[in-house]
């Protein structure tokens, strides 16, 4: 079931009237939910359902709904089942016979999409990037070729350097980044990746991000001399000679060889990070 994400005018009636009727509520943090149905007089009893006890919870709770009882299952904000173990749940409870519905509402991924004046017909949600630099670098690397609109989420402490990798990986795609969807604060900023890498360090970082990022064109599906001299440029700058050729192949559409031709060229006039060739 879908609670606001931001906004309590946006709880449906239908989710008020189901929140009242069940047996329970199953939440990731029942202080959260506490608030939601305080708000709207609903005294239905509240469960924690989360990353940490979900193993112990889920069982109990398909014993519960097997004795007869009804259960909603909610997150803190939005549609649950988005990067959280509720598909655990409705995995198990489907093998066990029974029936699951979804009552659909607020979504900061489908907010983001609506807002962000880029292409909707095919998107993919990755959800939250890795928070270590190297393993962040490598999934942009991998969702670089995607042919669609890309959704993620980020946190204010990392939007600065997840942008600057974006940039340095994908590029001068377009982009908008949506802040605190549906709250007072709401903010939207469309610019590209590059120009919104630049401005990171001016940007409020308080509150929930949502990155969404514009599929790669025609023309971007072999870079060209002067891009990839320029991609390589700047990942040599953070990364091993391997690791720049590894990265920029991936996303260049170019000949591996060739890429790393020019490569160690580059790094032998000077654009190295630490100065030495670890091979490719």
């Amino acid at each position: 079931m879908a609670t606001p994400i931001g906004n309590l005018g946006d709880m449906t009636v239908r989710a008020l009237e189901t929140l009242a009727g069940v047996a329970a509520i199953a939440c990731e943090d029942t202080r959260v939910t506490r608030k939601l149905t305080e708000r709207f007089g609903i005294a239905t009893p509240l469960t924690p359902y989360h990353d940490h006890n979900a193993e112990t919870a889920r069982p109990k709770l398909i014993a519960r709904i097997q004795a007869g009882a009804a259960i909603a299952l909610v997150s803190d904000a939005g549609t649950p089942l988005i990067s959280d173990p509720g598909f655990k749940l409705v995995r198990e409870a489907s093998l066990a016979g029974i029936a699951v519905t979804a009552l659909p509402g607020a979504s900061s991924v489908l907010a983001a999409l609506c807002v962000a004046g880029l292409p909707t017909d095919r998107f993919f949600f990755d959800g939250f990037l890795p928070a270590k630099s190297a393993a962040r670098r490598s999934r942009i690397v991998e969702l670089a070729r995607i042919d669609a609109t890309l959704v993620l989420f980020e946190s204010g402490a990392r939007i600065g350097a997840t942008l600057s990798d974006l940039a340095a990986i994908i590029g001068e795609r377009e982009a908008a980044i949506c802040r605190e969807l549906t709250k007072l604060h709401e903010e939207i900023a469309r610019e590209t990746l590059t120009t919104l890498a630049s401005r990171s360090e001016m940007m409020e970082t308080r509150g929930e991000f949502v990155l969404v990022i514009a599929p790669p064109d025609a023309q971007d599906a072999v870079m060209g001399d002067a891009d990839l001299d320029a991609a390589l440029k700047a990942a040599l700058t953070r990364v091993s000679l391997k690791d720049a050729v590894a990265e920029i192949a991936a996303v260049s559409g170019r000949n591996r060889r060739d890429v790393y031709a020019r490569a160690l060229t580059l790094s032998r006039a000077g654009y190295m990070q630490d100065g030495t060739d670890d091979g490719a």
